[in-house]
């Protein structure tokens, strides 16, 4: 859903290349059904969406990562310490205090409402994500 809902939102500069995976992810899973549904509400289409678990290389290849939840966070600092310096919490930048530096919550498993939910707070905080590459990263690929 990060994936889909950043790449919609950094699409108007063109020079960004989005790529997510997962601390945990079994490689080769489509978006959940009801992740596919409320981005498919907005226009976006997951059908070739497939899930990879994060690697070294993906790291390697990365000018930024962010991370959901901070034991996301502390969970690639820890297999990749390499990334500590190119690694925030999603929510780090977000200019809404309540929001600002809280995890966001993996919904997998649960009801619509979690994905709506996460929807709309990920809506609220990759603003801020975009905003931040661009005043750090005269070149953006991430």
């Amino acid at each position: 859903m990060a994936e889909a809902l950043f790449r919609a939102l950094a699409q108007p500069q063109g020079d960004y290349v989005v790529k997510s995976a997962g601390v945990s992810a079994m490689g080769g899973q489509p978006a959940s059904h009801h992740t596919a549904s409320l981005m498919r509400d907005q226009g976006l289409d997951l059908s070739h969406f497939r899930s990879q678990p994060l690697t070294s290389d993906l790291v390697e290849e990365a000018t930024h990562i962010f991370a959901m939840a901070g034991h996301h966070l502390d969970a690639i600092e820890s297999e990749f310490p390499e990334a500590s310096s190119k690694t925030y919490l999603v929510s780090e930048f977000c200019a809404d205090d309540s929001l600002r530096n809280q995890d966001l919550t993996d919904p997998f498993g649960m009801g619509a409402d979690a994905y709506e939910e996460t929807r709309d707070m990920l809506g609220r905080v990759l603003p801020s994500v975009l905003t931040y590459i661009e005043k750090t990263f005269p070149n953006p690929k991430s």
